[in-house]
């Protein structure tokens, strides 16, 4: 295999199961209500904001990918639009699960010697620093959701 298709699998398996982790994104989101994702523990982010925040940083990047510029702002990485539905919620959680799909087919597609050129500028690195960069950056934050989750439905339980 070669490494944008192991660098793809990678990604894939945050986000769809399959990982060494054996924790997945999407099974991990699955069961969360919407008012279960905007429950604000201390000065915690939500999990409708990790959620975001995650989706945020593929949809940048998969811009670039799909050959356009590089924009984001580290700010408007947390701007989640107000979840106050099921509706809203499993809309937010299917995008992020799609989008990843399609950024995933993207890394596929590209040549092994992609990997080594600047992203957009030398100053972002590599596309590998960047394509390994966000798949780690969902692993971290897949972790605070899996705990933000036991918090949350351990602290609805009556004592």
């Amino acid at each position: 295999m070669n490494a944008t298709k192991q660098i793809a699998k990678h990604f894939r398996d945050v986000h769809l199961g399959g990982n060494w982790t054996s924790v997945n994104l999407k099974d991990t989101l699955t069961g969360i209500s919407w008012q279960q994702a905007t429950t604000q523990i201390d000065d915690l982010n939500t999990i409708a904001v990790l959620v975001f925040h995650i989706n945020y940083y593929v949809g940048v990047i998969t811009r670039v990918l799909q050959g356009g510029p590089l924009e984001g702002n580290d700010k408007l990485s947390f701007n989640v639009p107000l979840i106050s539905s099921e509706e809203a919620w499993q809309t937010l959680v299917n995008k992020s699960i799609t989008e990843a799909e399609e950024m995933t087919v993207l890394i596929e597609k590209l040549d092994d010697t992609t990997l080594q050129e600047n992203f957009t500028d030398p100053k972002y690195g590599t596309y590998f620093r960047n394509l390994l960069g966000v798949t780690e950056h969902t692993h971290y934050h897949l972790g605070q959701i899996a705990i933000l989750k036991k918090i949350v439905r351990n602290s609805a339980q009556p004592s």
